[in-house]
């Protein structure tokens, strides 16, 4: 582990977790006042944040028979948003990679996440350490990345290493989506660094939200079907998931595929 990473390891699992609330949403923050995640009071289920609905998006390069098959990784848990759907709404095996003990006990206790259950563990883990272990290769269909330091300005791990590994955890015709930020010069660096590992036909943005997060999605061997199927796929998932602000057909506009610079 290098300098830079041990330093941030040992910052990130030393971090303290602190909450505030607003018009009904709670949200979780590492020591600073950047929001690391969010959750609707009332309504646990709902989607709050618009990037975690966009990483969603990932749904959309599954086939729809295939969307409640196999098993969900996150690599950060957050205030749990895509945890609880995967394991609630979408009702799939769920595994969640957190490296902060204090996250973990945070979401169990105010952030509606419950304990391990036959379809839900959550690992206390480094995640790069966790992707690279070979046990866990080709035992995901879906799997969502969102790892951010407590000043969230920059993605933790954000090497072709990584996400090579990230794609060994993936079977064939899974797809990966990465929370980064489009608005910086580091955007195009990461994006190149995924489609080193998933290769550039593997690799689609989705438009930026207005605070600048821009989520990338990567596929293991997906064959994208014409525009006709998306749009049957989209039309499903609102049918699915509408009521909790997943607006699936929108997303059907905001995706390029990736063009090398």
């Amino acid at each position: 582990m290098s300098a830079r990473r041990q330093s941030l390891h040992t910052h990130t699992v030393n971090t303290p977790v602190t909450l505030s609330e607003y018009a009904g949403v709670r949200s979780l923050h590492l020591g600073t006042e950047w929001i690391q995640g969010s959750m609707r009071i009332s309504n646990p289920l709902v989607v709050e944040l618009e990037y975690v609905q966009k990483m969603l998006a990932s749904m959309l390069w599954l086939p729809t028979e295939r969307l409640r098959l196999g098993r969900a990784v996150q690599l950060g848990l957050g205030a749990g948003a895509i945890t609880r759907f995967t394991h609630r709404s979408l009702g799939v095996a769920t595994v969640a990679v957190e490296l902060n003990p204090k996250v973990i006990m945070a979401c169990r206790a105010v952030f509606d996440l419950g304990d391990d259950d036959a379809r839900l563990q959550v690992v206390q883990a480094d995640a790069g350490h966790w992707v690279a272990d070979p046990c866990h290769h080709g035992t995901a269909q879906l799997l969502h990345v969102d790892l951010y330091d407590h000043d969230a300005a920059a993605p933790v791990l954000d090497t072709p290493e990584f996400y090579t590994h990230c794609r060994s955890v993936l079977v064939d015709g899974g797809v990966m989506a990465v929370n980064l930020f489009g608005r910086d010069a580091r955007f195009e660096r990461s994006i190149g660094h995924i489609a080193q590992a998933f290769g550039t036909d593997q690799v689609w943005s989705i438009k930026p939200t207005a605070e600048g997060n821009a989520v990338v999605v990567a596929g293991r061997k997906v064959v994208v079907p014409d525009a006709q199927a998306l749009r049957a796929r989209a039309l499903h998932l609102q049918q699915c998931f509408g009521a909790i602000k997943l607006k699936a057909t929108t997303w059907l506009n905001m995706v390029r595929p990736y063009q090398p610079a």
